[in-house]
């Protein structure tokens, strides 16, 4: 699919607004990236890539979390940062992307990100609950390049 035709069938408002609304109970960092173009490789690595050039590796308690899509070549990724992965692991994060998958599967994109967000920011409550001093370290709005 074209990066343009899926960007046009996603529900910004929507997924700003859970991004928004789970961060509001963590110290946690949730950001989707859509890649615009080819994908190159494997999305993992391109994830894990773009994780460090978004400079989400710099949040003060290591618990960022990046929802990377390529639609053009029918891929995504989730990376969460050290802290984060070291409390829920690898069985999480492949839980997190079977889900989506199986929505993307049925072209329900806007979703798939927001039950994968929410999903997300259960976790970073659970583990990173909100305290007086958060604030919000990365931008919520849907990146792309």
């Amino acid at each position: 699919m074209r990066t343009r035709e899926f960007l046009s069938k996603l529900e910004h408002d929507r997924i700003v607004h859970a991004i928004r609304e789970a961060e509001s109970k963590t110290s946690g960092e949730i950001r989707v990236f859509i890649q615009r173009g080819k994908l190159n490789g494997n999305p993992l690595l391109a994830a894990q890539r773009k994780f460090h050039r978004l400079r989400m590796h710099n949040t003060r308690h290591r618990n960022a979390v990046l929802i990377f899509v390529a639609p053009r070549a029918h891929r995504f990724a989730v990376v969460g940062d050290k802290a984060i992965h070291e409390k829920c692991g690898d069985e999480f994060w492949q839980r997190v992307v079977d889900e989506m998958r199986a929505h993307f599967q049925n072209e329900k994109f806007s979703h798939a990100l927001v039950e994968t967000i929410q999903e997300i920011g259960k976790v970073l409550a659970s583990h990173f609950p909100k305290t007086a001093t958060n604030r919000n370290e990365l931008p919520d709005e849907i990146a792309g390049e």
